[in-house]
């Protein structure tokens, strides 16, 4: 299947797992009779994200679906906040920012919530700042939509036709591996397990917000052997703000029943966010994609059916550069350690206007043209930098 070409950048960036302080009522979320005809259309991020529309307390909103969140988080900026009702409610841990991850939020009663579906009455969202780079995206959205809403249901997301829907808990609407799947009492997401040689590593948090396929604390790194493996860095955005992680590639993990191989893998710093919360890491929409996907708390499983192309390999930037769109220009977010990039001195904040002669168009994301950070080693790509100079990169193998 076609992948988000944030990954051919390759540009990665962590959706938020949030904890909210004092948290809201969660209001009744019901089924329509028809729910399994509802399919909710949806398009992937250049962060691998899940983004689609709801209705809002009556104004249509733009949403990720990320079950790494434990309360649904609405942008301050939307335009369904009213400031004068929001109020206080604390601080929430989130991705990013160093070791504590804290930021301020606010809660907002709500009316009522739409999706596909499922009607939610009452309850609240809590209410933060989000940043475009905190979705994965050159734009930002209006909501994050977690676990308080899609908790109580099955969730069957059907990566191959952009697609998802609410169905009762306990259906089985399609064959494949059993994974284990619960809600944790303590952080209120979805977590489940993985198993990496002969170390099993748990919880780990099923988080369809996280653009990435494979996150582990460094002491969970450290007991699945990972240690022994070629990494570089790379860099994702949270809530909370930035963090550079250590980046391998994984030959193989068994998740449930499913035996993956070749998973990029990113491992925070000691003291990072997985080990602040307590769980192992999360495993990501750039490893769900690849399968069809339930996710059943209630029925304690995860099924994971193989896409009909298989699993897609890891694309390894051969550059050495993760870099974002800004309208006509790609700036670099961060140089890899060890890359090509990093030899030839690259810095972040550099930006570039033209790739071998062509410029930087607004569907860079989803064009050929992205392909070129993960060309052929041995290559050699012009750079047009925005200051009007050029700068050749030979691209190389590097981890």
């Amino acid at each position: 299947m076609r992948r988000s070409l944030s990954l051919l950048v390759p540009l990665a960036l962590a959706a938020t797992t949030l904890h909210a302080q004092g948290a809201p009522r969660e209001g009744v979320a019901t089924l329509a009779a028809d729910a399994e005809a509802r399919w909710v259309p949806f398009d992937l991020t250049p962060g691998n994200q899940i983004r689609f529309t709801l209705t809002l307390d009556d104004k249509p909103v733009t949403a990720i679906l990320d079950t790494g969140v434990s309360y649904s988080v609405l942008a301050r900026a939307s335009a369904a906040v009213d400031p004068a009702r929001v109020r206080a409610d604390g601080q929430a841990t989130a991705i990013g920012g160093g070791a504590s991850g804290a930021v301020p939020v606010g809660w907002l009663a709500t009316r009522r919530l739409t999706i596909g579906g499922l009607t939610r009455t009452g309850g609240g969202v809590t209410v933060a700042d989000l940043p475009a780079l905190a979705t994965g995206s050159a734009r930002a959205v209006d909501m994050l939509v977690g676990r308080d809403v899609t908790g109580g249901h099955a969730l069957d997301i059907d990566y191959a036709n952009h697609r998802f829907r609410l169905l009762p808990s306990g259906r089985l609407p399609f064959v494949g591996a059993i994974a284990p799947l619960a809600i944790s009492p303590a952080r209120r997401v979805y977590e489940s397990a993985v198993t990496v040689g002969r170390a099993r590593l748990a919880p780990m948090i099923v988080d369809t917000g996280d653009g990435s396929a494979l996150t582990l604390s460094a002491a969970s790194a450290k007991t699945g052997g990972i240690a022994r493996l070629p990494t570089t860095t790379t860099v994702s955005f949270g809530l909370a703000g930035e963090t550079v992680s250590t980046l391998a590639i994984l030959p193989a993990l068994t998740l449930g029943r499913q035996a993956i191989r070749d998973v990029e893998v990113r491992i925070e710093p000691a003291g990072g966010f997985s080990e602040t919360i307590g769980v192992a890491g999360r495993i990501g929409s750039g490893l769900l994609q690849n399968y069809r996907v339930l996710l059943d708390p209630g029925a304690g499983r995860m099924v994971l059916k193989p896409a009909a192309g298989g699993s897609a390999a890891p694309l390894r930037s051969t550059s050495g550069l993760l870099v974002g769109l800004e309208r006509d220009r790609l700036k670099v977010l961060h140089v890899m350690r060890g890359g090509p990039a990093a030899t030839a001195g690259w810095q972040a904040g550099d930006t570039i206007c033209r790739i071998d002669g062509q410029p930087i168009a607004a569907d860079y994301p989803t064009s050929a043209l992205a392909r070129w950070a993960i060309g052929t080693p041995g290559t050699s790509v012009r750079l047009g930098m925005c200051d009007g100079t050029i700068r050749t990169l030979t691209l190389a193998r590097f981890y």
